[in-house]
């Protein structure tokens, strides 16, 4: 009794410092703790909801299924290490051998959500392992191990989502998609899989973080996790304590290939209607813009004088698209689609992926300083590899200009300023760079490579073509550019660059102080 009293007295005191400490840091003005009873009487989670999750887990685990494909690979035993990242190491290796196969085999998660049989999985869990490959078989493995060969009836690699078809003599056991928009950070969530080929797992755990962002394309907007989630529970279904699938396992971030804590799902509120298409035959079809974009910068967002991460940048308008035809033009900065902000948050890429082909949609944009409203007509988005092809490199092999024009000249201020010096364009050095003769602006002639024009990208032979949207055709128009940035305040100027006959691409730079 005495040790229990000790605890309790404690426990109180511990609770009664941490309320005063809450209190302390409180938001300036607020009269009681952020944990006062009063208040977290009505927030805390229902009577039993983190108990126990036994009941839950077997009403829901029979839907539950494991993934298992059998691949064909291509092996060239000429040389063992073709379609690897290490073909043509030891050089071509002709004679004794050729071409043969082997067998591989992946494992993965999916669900069940059809009484008839349709499952749902990750795309990769059923793409080919490498271009070698070729997929024979797909096995869908129940929790009583009962095993079907499945059919594949769609895929959409964008989304990474695919829909399976299995035959059975019964109905099976399914579940339904629920409302991911409405899932909030701190949420319960559970995620069933088959981590490692361990089929059956049952892991929970929380809604870290929403709209997260990890660099996958259109798509890239994931539901975040702390659940245990491994490889194999790729394809799996997070539920929400509602038994809702809110999310389809997809990816971790670790850098040993185990659980830490960083897990993401796509939200089911992107895979319902992408599921929904796939499963009657039809490809996905995406609403397309037409613009290369660039994300609102500290340097970009200084040179335009707006606020940074609030809207995003318009780099490149592909001819006779959307955009071109509702007036939005390179320079431009989209901040508003359908009336939603764009934010690193909701991508405009994001915004617009969702859309259907045809859809009018209103957008607010900058330019110049002022708010300008447009309507496009969204076309349809070309597949990722045409997008791949025609995206910016800055640090691809610059053109080489020759020697320096003697009549050309060059603002020390330029150099100090940005970190690089320009001449004249002449028609000579248009010539060497590879510029229609009419060209107007500044060539660069030479860059410091630690400034921030070099570290952007920026090489000697690119042509200057604008400041801040203004054009220029001389070293002095770029000078008093400069100038005039500096008096307004600026740290950073918007430059227009060209390299040769590529299309025309924002870079913004930032001012050195000298």
């Amino acid at each position: 009794m005495t040790v229990r009293y000790a605890y309790g007295i404690s426990t109180a005191l511990l609770l009664a410092g941490s309320a005063a400490t809450l209190a302390g840091i409180g938001p300036a003005g607020a009269q009681t703790a952020a944990n006062d009873s009063a208040v977290i009487r009505n927030l805390a989670p229902r009577a039993g909801a983190p108990m126990s999750f036994a009941d839950l887990t077997e009403q829901l685990q029979p839907a539950v299924v494991n993934i298992s494909t059998t691949q064909r690979v291509r092996v060239n035993t000429a040389n063992p290490f073709a379609g690897t990242p290490f073909d043509g190491l030891f050089g071509n290796r002709q004679g004794g051998g050729g071409e043969q196969t082997r067998e591989a085999q992946s494992l993965g998660s999916g669900f069940i959500i059809s009484a008839d049989g349709y499952v749902v999985t990750n795309n990769h869990v059923v793409a080919p392992g490498n271009r070698n490959a070729t997929i024979e078989t797909i096995t869908v493995i129940m929790p009583d191990r009962t095993e079907y060969e499945a059919e594949l009836v769609g895929r959409d690699a964008a989304s990474d989502i695919a829909v399976l078809k299995i035959k059975a003599n019964k109905p099976l056991p399914f579940v339904k998609f629920g409302d991911s928009a409405s899932a909030r950070v701190g949420d319960w969530i559970i995620a069933i899989g088959n981590p490692f080929g361990l089929g059956g797992t049952v892991t929970t755990g929380i809604v870290s973080a929403i709209h997260r962002r990890t660099g996958q394309g259109a798509y890239d907007s994931f539901l975040q996790t702390d659940a245990s989630i491994n490889r194999g529970n790729s394809g799996g279904p997070m539920f929400d304590l509602n038994g809702n699938v809110i999310g389809i396992n997809n990816a971790i971030i670790s850098p040993t290939g185990g659980n830490v804590g960083i897990g993401f799902a796509i939200p089911a509120e992107v895979a319902a209607p992408i599921v929904e298409t796939l499963k009657k035959g039809q490809t996905i079809e995406r609403g397309y813009l037409g613009v290369q974009i660039s994300a609102l910068s500290e340097d970009l967002a200084d040179s335009l004088g707006l606020e940074k991460n609030e809207g995003e940048f318009v780099q490149r308008v592909e001819p006779g698209e959307a955009a071109q035809k509702a007036g939005i033009q390179p320079g431009d900065v989209i901040v508003k689609v359908q009336g939603k902000k764009v934010t690193p948050d909701q991508t405009l890429s994001y915004l617009v992926a969702n859309l259907p082909i045809g859809t009018d949609v209103p957008i607010e944009l900058i330019r110049n300083g002022k708010t300008i409203k447009v309507n496009a007509k969204l076309g349809k988005r070309p597949s990722e590899e045409e997008l791949a092809s025609n995206s910016f490199d800055p640090d691809a092999e610059e053109n080489a200009m020759g020697q320096d024009e003697d009549d050309g000249t060059s603002a020390q201020a330029t150099a100090d300023a940005l970190g690089l010096s320009v001449v004249d364009l002449t028609p000579a050095i248009a010539r060497q760079i590879g510029v229609p003769s009419t060209q107007k602006g500044v060539v660069v002639s030479t860059v410091d490579p630690n400034s921030d024009a070099g570290q952007k990208g920026i090489r000697r032979g690119f042509l200057i073509t604008s400041v801040n949207r203004q054009p220029i055709t001389s070293a002095a128009d770029l000078d008093n550019a400069i100038s005039r940035a500096k008096s307004s305040d600026r740290g950073a100027v918007l430059l227009q660059i060209r390299r040769g006959a590529r299309d025309p691409q924002f870079v913004a730079v930032r001012l050195q102080d000298k």
